[in-house]
């Protein structure tokens, strides 16, 4: 089975920095294109950002382009998102995915497995 294993989440202040990652286990990920999705309090799970397998093709949500980097070290089977300019809104749980294909995933419906999330706290 599938394990997804997140970390790097914390507090920061609005304007600054954090890098999460996601380490995966059980499964040929290297193999199969992957992604992070956010929850915030009271709101529906929505898609952040995707990778293919091979890490050549990428694609953000029109909220954190520019700002977030999602990149994946295959030798450590770990999936990052580096978060840059963070924004008071940009608070929820962040949770990494599997998807069962190899080709960039935009819908959360779309992914097979998710992990547990890492929470992201952005205030003054």
């Amino acid at each position: 089975e599938v394990q997804l294993v997140e970390s790097g989440g914390g507090l920061v202040q609005p304007g600054g920095s954090l890098r999460l990652s996601c380490v995966a286990a059980g499964c040929a990920c290297n193999n199969h294109a992957m992604g992070w999705g956010r929850q915030a309090p009271g709101k529906g799970l929505e898609w952040v950002s995707g990778s293919s397998a091979s890490g050549m093709t990428t694609s953000y949500a029109n909220f954190v382009k520019g700002r977030f980097a999602i990149s994946r070290d295959s030798a450590k089977d770990t999936l990052y998102l580096q978060m840059n300019s963070l924004k008071v809104e940009d608070s929820a749980v962040y949770s990494c995915a599997h998807s069962p294909g190899d080709a960039v995933v935009v819908a959360t419906t779309d992914y097979d497995y998710w992990g547990q999330g890492t929470q992201v706290t952005v205030s003054s």
